[in-house]
């Protein structure tokens, strides 16, 4: 299990340009929670190898503002498996593009789910 885990960890880099940013300076909060679906979403895809859908957001932390013209990596990872669910987290480093500093900006855990053949949610193990 540790090493499909470990498989599955997906790491994407993005630029923080003037086009993502809010009225208060600052990456906006709508796309950072979409870059974060994302990102969760390939993680439990290539854990589970399933059709899946988000069914819950929990516990999004924003820890410090994101600022224009940096760098973020968003690095998601599967928590766990449950029967009829997949945690998977997600952290945001924003990165400055020239002295590279990190700090850690947001986290959270994304929960996905299967459809089984009725359209319901389905266990996630079902598929060999």
């Amino acid at each position: 299990m540790e090493e499909k885990i470990n498989q599955s960890e997906v790491r994407q880099f993005r630029t923080v340009f003037p086009g993502t940013i809010n009225s208060n300076g600052s990456l906006f909060g709508g796309l950072t929670m979409k870059w974060m679906d994302e990102t969760a979403y390939i993680s439990a895809t290539r854990f589970s190898r399933r059709e899946l859908f988000t069914i819950r957001v929990e516990k999004i932390r924003f820890l410090k503002t994101i600022r224009p013209d940096t760098f973020v990596e968003l690095i998601a990872k599967v928590e766990s498996e449950e029967t009829y669910r997949i945690n998977v987290k997600v952290e945001i480093f924003e990165e400055d593009r020239y002295s590279g500093n990190r700090e850690k900006a947001v986290d959270g855990i994304f929960i996905f789910g299967c459809r089984d053949e009725n359209s319901k949610l389905g266990k996630i193990a079902e598929k060999e």
